[in-house]
């Protein structure tokens, strides 16, 4: 399927491996421009190495670095069509166990800061008349079974996907959600599980996923790029499941 997604403008933030990286991928292969930001700078010079993107080393913690991530991208690029808000990551442990400082963390990672970034460029998309923005949340955000700092974040990224979506629609921006399952990819987590044990994969996939087996990033990539093309031009404000079955809920 031609996705006519040659010469746009794409940034998308920790994108400097697994599910980002991936998406990097899939936004190259039909075409598009692409920048990427993470923290990692040896990970970074790897991904430009590998796909041809533009890379920005930032800690989008830091409200000065994500105005500064904007800016620094509209400057080399022109302009931004599409924003892939995807990074995050999980803090925490059981509610009672968890500091109330590692739920900001949580929330500040996770949802403040694609909150933050998706005011910032959608001032452009506003001005060009027409964009992208799509939030990487999670199947967790929509019911419980990850960690509950995490859970809650990617819950009201989904909540603030809908709410946006609503307002800058009329500005003819869509703003849409991808709530993966269980993704593999070699992380220090997964890697943890493996460790521990080898059949960890194995027997997850067949306990949990009806599908017999973890997601590959590359399906997610495939996902983002469909969802920012404008063959999924009426689909507004859902956060769709990518998850081999995995969610128990039926939406």
């Amino acid at each position: 399927m031609e996705l006519s997604l040659k010469g746009k403008k794409v940034l998308i933030t920790g994108g400097s491996r697994g599910i980002g990286k991936a998406i990097a991928a899939a936004f190259k292969k039909e075409g598009a421009e692409v920048g990427v930001t993470a923290r990692n700078q040896s990970e970074l010079l790897q991904v430009k190495q590998e796909l041809g993107v533009e890379t920005y080393q930032k800690d989008l913690e830091s409200d000065q670095q994500r105005e500064q991530l904007i800016q620094e991208f509209i400057a080399d690029f022109n302009t931004i069509d599409i924003l892939v808000n995807n990074a995050g990551a999980s803090h925490g442990d059981k509610i009672a166990n968890t500091p109330l400082e590692v739920f900001g963390k949580a929330m500040k990672l996770n949802f403040i800061c694609a909150v933050h970034l998706s005011q910032l460029a959608s001032k452009q998309m506003f001005h060009n008349g027409r964009g992208v923005i799509i939030n990487v949340a999670s199947i967790y955000g929509k019911e419980a079974g990850g960690v509950p700092s995490y859970n809650a974040s990617k819950a009201a990224l989904i909540s603030f996907t809908k709410s946006f979506s609503s307002e800058a629609i009329k500005d003819n921006v869509r703003v849409i959600g991808i709530a993966p399952g269980a993704i593999y990819h070699p992380n220090k987590e997964w890697k943890r599980r493996l460790e521990r044990d080898p059949d960890f994969l194995k027997k997850y996939g067949d306990e949990k996923i009806p599908a017999g087996r973890l997601g590959r990033p590359e399906e997610i990539g495939n996902v983002a790029a469909f969802l920012a093309s404008d063959k999924a031009s009426w689909i507004v404000g859902t956060t769709i499941s990518v998850d081999g079955g995995q969610s128990r809920l039926n939406y």
